[in-house]
C-alpha cells in the first residue's frame, strides 16, 4: 500500500448545497419511535440530524461490491475492503432550521496508516463546515477507518467476549435498552441513502464480511446517544459533541445507551449485552 500516494488526497475539497426539508425529519422521528409533531418551517433540527442531508448520490454503476461508492474521487482510493465510521467531533454554532438552504464545504484533513491487531488500518479524517443564510452553523470532523477483510471461516464468528473488551466507564444516571431490528436498520439506511450492505444484507454481512449479524450504523448509535440526552434533558442545547466507536453492535441482541451528567459535560456511552463498551461520547451543553 502506497500511503504517500494516499496522502496526496490531503487538502482535496468539495462543496454541495441542500435544503432542510421536513419529510426526512418526520421519517427519522418515526424510525426512532418518537411521537413528535410534524416539523414546520423554522423549526430547529436536533443535533446530528444534518446527516439526513447532503446524501451521497452515486449511480448504481458507480457502486462497489460492498454497496459503497467505488474507491477514488473525493476520498482516497484506500485498497482495504472494510470501511467504518470510527468517530467524530462537532461544534454547533447555530441551529439548522426546516426550510434553510444549507451549504457544506468538505476537505480531506488527514490520511494515516497504522498497525492494528488484525492488520493495517488507514484512518481518513474529513473536515466539514455547514452554513446557512446566517453564516457558519456546524463544524464536523469525521473519522473513517479502513481495514482488511476477515480471514475465511466456516461460519460467522461470535462477537468478542466482553472480558477482552473495554467495559462501561461508570455507573449511569440514565440507561435505555435499545433493540434495533433489520427493519429499523433498513429505514435508517434508506433515510441516509447508505448502500453499505453490512446494515441490511444479512447474507453479505455474515458470509462475506464475517459479522455475526447486521451491523448497527455508527452514526445511528451516536444519534441515539444524543436522543438519550434529549429524552432526559429536553431543553438542553448542545454546543459540542464527540464520539469514538470502540466495537460494533449488531441486530442479534439488545444494547444499552447510558449517560451521566457532570455539570455542563454529559458523558454518554453505548454497551452491548455483556457490558462491553461499543461507543464513548461526550456532549457539552451551552451555558
Amino acid at each position: 500500500m502506497d500511503v504517500d500516494e494516499l496522502r496526496t488526497w490531503i487538502g482535496r475539497t468539495e462543496s454541495c448545497t441542500d435544503r432542510v426539508t421536513p419529510t426526512p425529519i418526520a421519517a427519522l422521528a418515526a424510525t426512532l419511535d418518537r411521537d413528535d409533531r410534524p416539523p414546520s418551517p423554522g423549526d430547529p433540527i436536533p443535533p446530528l440530524w444534518h446527516w439526513l442531508y447532503f446524501l451521497p448520490i452515486h449511480r448504481a454503476s458507480e457502486l462497489g461490491p460492498d454497496g459503497h461508492a467505488k474507491r477514488g474521487g473525493f476520498l482516497p482510493p484506500v485498497p482495504l475492503p472494510r470501511r467504518m465510521f470510527a468517530g467524530g467531533r462537532f461544534r454547533f454554532d447555530r441551529p439548522l432550521r426546516v426550510g434553510d438552504t444549507i451549504t457544506r464545504r468538505s476537505r480531506v484533513a488527514d490520511v494515516q496508516l497504522k498497525d492494528g491487531r488484525s492488520g493495517p488500518l488507514v484512518f481518513v479524517v474529513v473536515h466539514h463546515e455547514i452554513s446557512n443564510s446566517d453564516g457558519l452553523a456546524l463544524v464536523e470532523e469525521h473519522d473513517i477507518v479502513y481495514r482488511d477483510a476477515p480471514r475465511p471461516s466456516p461460519s460467522a464468528p461470535a462477537a468478542p467476549a466482553a472480558a477482552a473488551a473495554q467495559l462501561a466507564p461508570e455507573i449511569p444516571a440514565w440507561r435505555q435498552a435499545i433493540r434495533m431490528d433489520d427493519v429499523g436498520l433498513f429505514r435508517y439506511s434508506a433515510l441516509t441513502f447508505n448502500g453499505h450492505r453490512i446494515h441490511y444484507d444479512r447474507r453479505y454481512a455474515t458470509e462475506v464480511e464475517g459479522y455475526p449479524g447486521l451491523v448497527v450504523h455508527g452514526p445511528l448509535i451516536a444519534t441515539l446517544a444524543l436522543e438519550l440526552l434529549r429524552r432526559n434533558v429536553p431543553d438542553a442545547a448542545v454546543s459540542e459533541f464527540s464520539f469514538r466507536a470502540a466495537r460494533p453492535l449488531f441486530d442479534t441482541a439488545p444494547f444499552f445507551m447510558s449517560g451521566r451528567p457532570q455539570g455542563r459535560i454529559v458523558h454518554l456511552w453505548a454497551t452491548d449485552m455483556e457490558g462491553a463498551l461499543a461507543m464513548d461520547a461526550s456532549a457539552t451543553l451551552a451555558p
